[in-house]
């Protein structure tokens, strides 16, 4: 059933690919749901590319059929979703997995303000032999706990393709991903840009096809925590660069100063070498955080954040610049003393290798990081200068 785009209450969306065996039945519960509910709706397919006869059936039981030419999960319900007329949409598998027929507690939600509905299916219910064992007890709870985690969001199911949300708060995403990830990158960005997200209990029935399903466990499962990993500059970046500079620093400094000793073992020369490293790769690994950071902001993958966008009033080119050579011309300086040192000694064997090198380190670990700083300013001032400007004129 489908009416003029100001009637459309609900638009009920499935991805196909090759679906004829049951998706007649999922088209049919949905709209029997529309009809015995009184809910105003539409039926929408996304069809990425069906030869089975799945078109021609969907179109002979009353839904719309959008023809995605992107191939992949995502792809086919952006496209779908894009064409639905419904303020509210809900979105569900073609394998008659969830019952199209128990829609309501979705709807109820989404008519109390909630911007995205999801379905948890650890709370409504499994029956057996409709989720893999890895996916019920690793991927699932793993990847949703990992989510929880980075993102601060009280969902217990990341991965239910049963759910809800408003129309127009899901357009404004911008949603990019094309594969299986997009549920995670749904539920993650609506988190970023503050949507009020809830959940509802749902059934998961088993697979009524007689075919393999199209999810891939690991293919899929990694694609899933890539995605978790790379929009959160934070966990990727940030606590694995602050541990490791932590750690590097506190026995660089002790080390510097004199050897450890524990029991038999001495930590000298080699492991100072070492945490000179980690100082290094851990202020490499910072960078990372704070250039991904403001592209992100810059490609508008994460809302502008104004206490983020101050740092440039302190952290500016020339101030980057200046902070960079200052660190350089220390370790120089140490290096240029060591230098003449050995001058004085004519060239030849430094008779004191142990106190050469504990300045020969660190001087060149200020030397790296000091260039560092220095090409780190000129990028941050090249990529951030975009926002920077639009921050300036906001402020103006």
């Amino acid at each position: 059933m489908t009416e003029s785009n100001k009637n459309v209450e609900l638009s009920i969306v499935i991805p196909c690919l090759n679906e004829a065996e049951t998706i007649e039945v999922c088209i049919n519960k949905a709209l029997n749901f529309l009809k015995e509910n009184n809910v105003s709706g539409e039926v929408v397919i996304g069809d990425n590319g069906s030869t089975d006869g799945s078109i021609e059936i969907a179109q002979r039981n009353g839904a719309q059929v959008v023809h995605i030419d992107e191939k992949g999960y995502g792809a086919a319900l952006m496209g779908a979703i894009k064409a639905s007329k419904g303020e509210f949409i809900i979105m569900g598998d073609a394998d008659d997995s969830y019952d199209f027929s128990e829609l309501m507690p979705f709807v109820l939600k989404l008519r109390e303000g909630n911007d995205l509905v999801m379905g948890n299916r650890f709370k409504g219910g499994i029956e057996k032999g409709a989720m893999p064992f890895l996916h019920k007890y690793l991927g699932n709870p793993v990847l949703s706990f990992i989510g929880r985690l980075f993102f601060k969001i009280k969902i217990r199911d990341f991965h239910c393709g049963l759910r809800g949300f408003r129309n127009e708060s899901i357009q404004k995403l911008e949603l990019r991903t094309t594969g299986m990830e997009f549920a995670s990158e749904m539920i993650v960005k609506a988190s970023i840009f503050k949507l009020k997200i809830t959940e509802v209990p749902t059934i998961l029935s088993k697979d009524g096809r007689s075919r393999p399903p199209h999810l891939r466990t690991w293919r899929d499962g990694w694609r899933h925590l890539k995605f978790l990993l790379m929009y959160s500059p934070k966990w990727l970046f940030l606590y694995p660069g602050l541990i490791l500079l932590l750690i590097s620093t506190l026995l660089f400094v002790m080390i510097s100063i004199n050897p450890i000793h524990a029991n038999k073992l001495t930590f000298d020369l080699h492991t100072l070498t070492y945490c000179g490293a980690g100082i290094i790769l851990s202020y490499q690994i910072l960078s990372f955080s704070f250039l991904s950071r403001i592209y992100a902001i810059n490609q508008g993958l994460i809302p502008v954040e104004k206490k983020f966008l101050n740092l440039f009033k302190f952290f500016n080119l020339e101030k980057g610049l200046l902070a960079g050579l200052f660190i350089f011309l220390i370790g120089f300086l140490q290096s240029l003393n060591l230098f003449m040192d050995w001058r004085q000694e004519g060239y030849g064997r430094i008779n004191d290798l142990s106190a050469s090198f504990r300045t020969l380190i660190p001087s060149i670990v200020m030397i790296i990081i000091g260039i560092q700083t220095i090409f780190l300013s000129f990028l941050s001032s090249i990529i951030g200068t975009i926002q920077k400007i639009k921050y300036l004129e906001e402020e103006n």
